[in-house]
């Protein structure tokens, strides 16, 4: 599934190994040697055999055989020794997507050789799969730009490229691979449904975040954002409005507002609960209210609980296999409990901390029915089935 960068829309992330750097590659910036193929390999090998046989036996015709198979290896190395200077310059748009949602990855190639070059093919990687593109022809100094779809079925960050261009000669006996162009990332999330703000039972819940008329000690910091006009200038944040050329605000909220803790069961975990998971935190991440995401393997590693840390947190989650039970017990009561999980066992047990929180829900994904007392079930089997569900509450 979980990339990066080449040139992107937006900032992308550098992988593992991969340098820094601009995204576009330099020229010639990565190359690997001509080598044999197998069929190279074979026939080097019945070069030997026959110039072995011919000077034991005596005869000149293995000798001519075996000098005709040097020849066309030696015509194939030449074939593939060309190295082709490109610059490529590679684009994924959008870098973040829901999953299932349309994302394409565009490629500018750019010729910076003396001579036009033709019939390139090239494989662009793709996860762990690779995507074959057919260049078209590149006079010299030319820039072709080539597009195409990219995988959006699995959550998760898919890494994209690098460009490597593969050179064969005719008779398949060589093959020279170069790589251009630094990999970009495309981050697929969960898809989300829209829904209210879930409820807490108390009325002052629902008017909203705060900050201003807020009980002293209750503002907290939430997270950084843009300026816009209105801000009040003593929330400016200098020190990241000068590393990033923006004019950067501090977003505080009241702490005195109830938390929505999202519990997600990730033991069998399917892509619905992970959606439905999704849905709720967005919702009440967009409204401004704190929001706090767990699963029985622990919390996510960043404490911020804007809508774009939660999604790309929940975009990456794998399954567990650790319980929920023990994630609820140590959960901060008060505000909204949900549990997303698909075990009726785990279902059953968030009974025993209704009394800790305002309002418990559980999003039961899966059939048949579950009752658990004080406790708002919600059975879903399809994620097009929770705003109906979480309306009926």
């Amino acid at each position: 599934m979980h990339t990066p960068p080449a040139a992107a829309s937006g900032q992308a992330h550098t992988p593992p190994g991969a340098a820094s750097g601009p995204a576009a590659s330099r020229p010639g910036a990565s190359g690997l040697a001509a080598v044999l193929t197998p069929l190279g390999w074979g026939t080097l090998a019945g070069c030997v055999l026959l110039y072995a046989a011919g000077f034991a036996l005596g005869y000149p015709e293995p000798v001519v055989l075996a000098t005709g198979g040097l020849l066309a290896l030696l015509t194939a190395l030449a074939w593939t020794a060309p190295k082709p200077r490109l610059e490529v310059h590679r684009e994924v748009t959008p870098l973040k997507v829901p999953r299932g949602e349309a994302a394409v990855a565009v490629l500018s190639v750019t010729n910076l050789g003396r001579q036009g070059l033709s019939g390139l093919r090239a494989q662009d990687r793709i996860g762990a799969s690779e995507h074959m593109i057919d260049l078209p022809r590149l006079p010299k100094g030319a820039v072709r730009t080539v597009s195409y779809p990219l995988p959006t079925e699995v959550r998760g960050e898919i890494w994209v490229g690098p460009l490597r261009l593969v050179r064969a000669d005719p008779f398949g006996l060589t093959r020279r691979v170069r790589e251009y162009g630094r990999p970009a990332t495309l981050l697929v999330r969960p898809r989300t449904v829209p829904l209210p703000v879930p409820p807490s039972g108390k009325a002052h819940h629902l008017e909203g975040p705060t900050s201003d008329n807020a009980p002293s000690g209750t503002v907290t910091f939430h997270t950084l954002r843009e300026y816009v006009v209105g801000d009040d200038l003593r929330h400016v944040h200098w020190r990241s409005s000068a590393r990033t050329g923006t004019l950067m605000v501090r977003q505080l909220i009241d702490a005195s507002l109830p938390t929505t803790t999202v519990v997600l069961d990730t033991r069998g975990m399917t892509e619905l609960a992970v959606d439905a998971a999704a849905s709720v935190a967005l919702a009440a991440a967009k409204a401004g209210f704190p929001v706090r995401v767990r699963t029985g393997d622990g919390p996510p590693p960043s404490n911020k609980t804007d809508a774009d840390t939660v999604l790309d947190w929940l975009a990456t989650v794998q399954e567990g296999r650790g319980s929920v039970t023990e994630t609820m017990r140590l959960a901060r009561g008060g505000g909204s409990l949900v549990l997303v999980t698909a075990d009726p066992a785990e279902a059953g047990r968030v009974a025993g901390v209704r009394r800790r929180f305002d309002r418990v829900i559980c999003v039961y994904v899966g059939t048949g029915s579950v009752g658990v007392p004080g406790v708002t079930v919600m059975p879903i089997a399809a994620l097009d089935e929770l705003p109906l569900a979480w309306g009926a509450r």
